[in-house]
């Protein structure tokens, strides 16, 4: 009888499905980290939320740039009016005092903010803390309310029309109202931490809630009401 040349493969053990599991899984790399980016849930300086802001003025809802970032900074990479809202008023504060009288008196800071851009973001941050702990509500709400109620709805401009110059009532483009604001409140800021023993951070932070309650003591709504009455009159 011929022999059977064929070979018979002797069977393996089958492994246990963890051992299989195991083996397909990728090993992590020690060098490599993984990390939440969920824009979502970034926070202004990492205390306060962008949730749940709300921009009642519709007109300036449009340029009003609430981007969750928490140390919000582009380093000048966009077009004027794009950048966070917050980092408009630190760039307004890195000013060289007012150059022009306010009060019977200019204001000079010989350039003590100009270019330091994380000195006055230390310095919104603290008023903000202030805020947060004088109003128990969200500064950057309160900071968007002092937006919207110091902007100012009409102006003048000066027309000269048969050798005689006069003023003439205009209405106020929605980018400008919120330009003339953010302006009002940090030039507001530096006149009250001016030759005053008061910080920058407690007079912006005073400025910051008097205006959100529509203060006729705030400097921004003066300058708001002032620009409408004189608009009325030049009707």
């Amino acid at each position: 009888m011929p022999e059977d040349n064929t070979k018979i493969d002797a069977k393996k053990p089958a492994k246990p499905a963890a051992m299989v599991e195991a083996a397909e899984k990728p090993k992590a790399s020690k060098k490599s980290k993984s990390f939440d980016t969920n824009i979502d849930e970034q926070l202004l300086f990492g205390k306060y939320p962008y949730t749940d802001i709300v921009v009642n003025d519709l007109s300036l809802a449009n340029y009003i740039n609430l981007t969750p970032k928490s140390y919000p900074n582009i380093y000048g990479r966009s077009n004027k009016g794009m950048a966070n809202i917050v980092e408009r008023l630190m760039n307004k504060l890195m000013r060289g005092g007012t150059g022009h009288k306010v009060g019977g008196h200019v204001i000079r800071t010989e350039g003590q903010l100009q270019g330091k851009k994380l000195k006055v973001m230390h310095i919104v941050e603290d008023a903000f803390d202030i805020v947060a702990k004088n109003t128990k509500k969200n500064p950057l709400q309160v900071f968007i309310n002092a937006l919207e109620r110091a902007a100012p709805i009409e102006d003048t401009t000066r027309v000269r029309y048969g050798g005689i110059s006069y003023n003439v009532a205009v209405d106020i483009s929605s980018v400008r109202r919120v330009n003339v604001s953010v302006n009002n409140l940090a030039f507001s800021a530096v006149i009250g931490a001016f030759k005053n023993r008061k910080t920058l951070a407690d007079a912006l932070a005073n400025e910051l809630i008097l205006a959100s309650n529509n203060d006729p003591n705030s400097y921004a709504i003066k300058k708001r009401v002032e620009s409408e009455r004189m608009a009325r009159s030049a009707r």
